[in-house]
């Protein structure tokens, strides 16, 4: 699909392209038939960020801060500001009242942080001269704050004031932060997760102190995401997914993915044969409250929360390692990778021919529980019912780089971002025909031409 307008694309990894994913051009539950390019940035982009129904904002190595209309592809704005990389966007939104406004902050190389208005393209606020870059941002609406993640933790006012802030002693910094409950916050610094309180005292003064260390994983924390109000869930590089509880952050789920071949060990494993060591790494985890989703290198990895196993796998769905993925319903997903394409799968109950649901292959993965907790013994993924497989229901071929990101807007279209500079709007074909032709026969009968 789509693979005539563009042509092809040779794989930018030496990892052999499977046969099997090559789906052709007749691609029957893909509805992404029609595609925008859009043009603005002049070096990679690697962020998008929703600001309402029809506009997103992208950010990239430019230091551009780009808003689209994603409806009809327009260039909105263009935030200029920053003298070097965007590391980090997000949105704020305050409420005053009955009126709500959404504004866009972002963080730059350049050691500044900046409040822009989406609507008028003008920076509000700014702080400079920071001690380093920032990492990461969280909102905090809740508490009408926001927070800063890098060399130290920040916790600022809607007025770009600093509240309260706590150094860290790691090396890496912050690289990722999550909400709990309880006003508590989760940064992941390397191979720890710190555990932040923040307390409002009675002058609606801020403080935050460290009340917990996670030191449960044995390599850098590649991704830390909310699971739903009671659980979160974090990966590492070396391919450790861990279920956290929220409340008392106690580890409720723990597997280990490793790319070697099988060997005595007493912590619960998937174990699978492979070559490289770096596609073990856990690079994006997403969640719908219910699956969590892993880009396990080149390869998906869904996880079932109420039962803890897997359900479903595809052990090479990329010919390069994924960067962003998409839980889309129970049944479907959503993955973009290095090798510069964007692919739609669909859960199934039957594996296809080439990865057949043999002991043989299956019995290098095991699933269970670390021996730091107590519970049943560990067993082997043949023992587990209903396991599936992922098959791939679209290819989206448009870029020329690797794809960084996508953000979807549901029936108005999907939003891609890439390392070639440019975002593609991807549109359901059929639906943008059925809105043209509304649309022509409703200036004909204005024009009386009915």
């Amino acid at each position: 699909m789509l693979r005539w307008i563009l042509g092809g694309r040779e794989a930018q990894s030496s990892v052999e392209k499977s046969p099997v994913l090559c789906i052709g051009e007749e691609q029957p539950k893909n509805c992404f038939t029609e595609l925008q390019v859009l043009k603005g940035h002049f070096d990679i982009v690697r962020f998008l960020v929703q600001i309402d129904d029809f506009r997103c904002a992208s950010a990239g190595d430019d230091g551009l801060v780009l808003v689209w209309n994603i409806q009809t592809g327009e260039r909105l704005q263009e935030l200029r500001g920053h003298s070097q990389q965007i590391t980090a966007i997000t949105t704020f939104t305050c409420n005053n009242g009955l009126l709500s406004h959404t504004w866009l902050i972002t963080a730059s190389s350049d050691r500044s942080l900046s409040l822009w208005d989406p609507d008028t393209g003008n920076r509000v606020q700014t702080v400079s001269d920071l001690q380093s870059p920032v990492k990461c941002l969280l909102v905090l609406e809740r508490l009408c704050v926001w927070v800063s993640g890098g060399e130290e933790l920040c916790v600022w006012n809607k007025d770009f004031q600093l509240q309260c802030h706590k150094q860290n002693q790691s090396d890496t910094g912050i690289t990722a932060l999550i909400e709990l409950p309880k006003n508590c916050i989760a940064a992941a610094m390397d191979k720890e997760i710190m555990i932040y309180r923040l307390t409002v005292s009675t002058d609606s003064s801020l403080s935050v102190a460290e009340i917990r260390c996670l030191s449960d994983h044995q390599d850098q924390i590649r991704a830390l995401i909310n699971v739903n109000d009671g659980l979160f869930a974090s990966g590492s590089h070396m391919g450790e997914l861990i279920l956290w509880d929220a409340i008392d952050w106690n580890i409720l789920a723990y597997e280990h993915i490793l790319w070697e071949e099988p060997q005595a060990c007493t912590q619960a494993e998937i174990r699978i044969g492979a070559p490289k060591p770096s596609e073990m790494s856990i690079q994006h985890l997403t969640t719908n409250g219910k699956l969590i989703l892993a880009a396990v290198g080149s390869g998906l990895y869904v996880y079932s929360v109420l039962t803890k196993t897997v359900v479903a796998y595809r052990k090479v769905a990329h010919d390069s390692n994924i960067l962003h993925t998409m839980l889309l319903s129970d049944s479907e997903l959503m993955s973009c990778s290095e090798d510069g394409s964007v692919r739609m799968w669909e859960i199934q109950d039957l594996p296809l021919p080439a990865e057949p649901a043999t002991p043989g292959f299956f019995g290098m993965w095991t699933f269970g529980r670390t021996h730091k907790q107590t519970g049943p013994p560990s067993k082997k993924i043949i023992d587990v019912p209903n396991i599936r497989t992922l098959e791939l229901t679209g290819d989206l071929i448009g870029h020329s780089g690797a794809v960084q990101m996508f953000v979807s807007f549901k029936e108005d279209g999907l939003v891609t971002c890439s390392t070639d500079h440019l975002l593609i709007l991807w549109k359901n074909g059929e639906r943008q025909s059925r809105l043209r032709s509304l649309a022509l026969f409703q200036k004909l009968e204005e024009n009386g031409g009915l």
